[in-house]
């Protein structure tokens, strides 16, 4: 049984795209004299209608994500819009993909709001955990050397926030608390589920493994991702544990249209999220410190070093659906390939990002329509 989660980056593309030419990114750097608010407040309202659209069609889980100084995502806090998907939805698994706890100075609020949401929720909320792209080291200001071990000791406090008795007090190597009582605690104990998002990094293979967390590959190519899944096996084995496909998740774009050939139209769209948004220069994407000393099982998906492999914005719009970065079609289509990934990966949950770029609402909401009806059940079927 595979679950099937909704996501958006809720881009803001109301701009011509030629313009980010000028700059070094449209990352970062790409002047916010582009932004309109009265734009954004038309496609926020979009976005979230299209999150209660996925929910009514047959969608598991709705997911949301965070960045920083980018164009291509406007939700640039995930926990307010997991408390707006709270209470605005029923019953669907709320998944954020997730909190970067590196770029954080107060894990206890952190946990308060992750735990707020999941109270607002009636507990639905799926905690993620991420590092943050090395770009979010530059938009927050915080040191590249000290992501990954800032962001195990923010990940222990949040879980003694949600799990030991307070008060009590924390003396760490990067965060110092005097008090730590927060008021409001989650539905879910001993506290919400915890997935980790990652694109090859062995350190955050490891892990996640130790901890027994969902690991989502994200834009990954499937025959690394088939690597990356086999040593989470080796390492869950190593903690003395077997993982099982509820250990395994998997993201990749995915628009559904009635025909092949009207999807074909529409999927063009995606060019815009893996064009600009990805392009930059090298130490922006991986800054000095950022990247672990261990060779990554996979070459990053932007302006990083790319090994062997060409990265995502250079890939043609066929090249990027031969590679099943992009799956396009009518339902009978996407089921065939979607259905064709799960086989070969044995992944628990499947997330799809059904919206990119200008892609127009109406053909957004007809996309979650047809997924909903004819490609999730035959796909949960098979």
């Amino acid at each position: 049984m595979v679950d099937v989660y909704y996501f958006t980056e809720m881009p803001y593309a109301a701009f011509d795209e030629t313009e980010a030419e000028r700059y070094p990114s449209m990352r970062l750097t790409f002047p916010n004299s582009y932004f309109d608010a009265d734009t954004a407040h038309g496609l926020f309202r979009d976005y979230f209608d299209q999150y209660q659209w996925a929910e009514e069609v047959g969608f598991d889980g709705l997911m949301i994500n965070e960045h920083h100084n980018t164009p291509s995502c406007m939700d640039v806090a995930v926990n307010l819009s997991a408390a707006v998907l709270g209470r605005v939805t029923k019953g669907a698994k709320i998944l954020l993909l997730g909190n970067m706890l590196p770029t954080t100075d107060n894990p206890v609020r952190l946990a308060e709001e992750v735990a707020m949401a999941d109270v607002i929720s009636g507990g639905r909320i799926i905690a993620g955990v991420v590092r943050g792209i090395g770009i979010e080291s530059w938009a927050n200001n915080t040191i590249p050397n000290h992501n990954r071990e800032r962001f195990e000791e923010c990940h222990d406090l949040m879980l003694a926030a949600w799990t030991r008795p307070g008060p009590f007090r924390w003396e760490g190597t990067h965060y110092h608390f005097r008090v730590i009582n927060p008021w409001v605690l989650p539905v879910q104990k001993p506290h919400p589920p915890i997935w980790v998002p990652g694109t090859g990094s062995p350190e955050t293979i490891v892990w996640a493994a130790k901890h027994g967390y969902t690991y989502a590959a994200f834009l990954v190519p499937m025959d690394a991702t088939v690597r990356l899944y086999d040593a989470y096996r080796e390492h869950a084995a190593e903690a003395g544990y077997e993982a099982t496909s509820d250990n395994f998740a998997y993201m990749v774009c995915c628009v559904c249209a009635d025909t092949d050939e009207e999807a074909q139209e529409i999927g063009k769209h995606y060019l815009w999220r893996m064009g600009h948004p990805l392009r930059g220069p090298v130490e922006y994407w991986a800054p000095p410190g950022y990247l672990g000393r261990r060779r990554p099982l996979r070459p990053h998906r932007g302006g990083a070093p790319s090994g062997d492999r060409k990265p995502l914005h250079t890939l043609s719009y066929e090249e990027l659906q031969d590679a099943y970065h992009l799956v396009v079609g009518s339902p009978q289509t996407v089921l065939e390939k979607l259905s064709h990934m799960r086989d070969k990966l044995g992944f628990g949950s499947l997330l799809l990002e059904a919206q990119a770029g200008a892609m127009p609402h109406k053909a957004t909401m007809r996309s979650l329509e047809l997924l909903g009806r004819d490609v999730i059940p035959a796909l949960k079927k098979g």
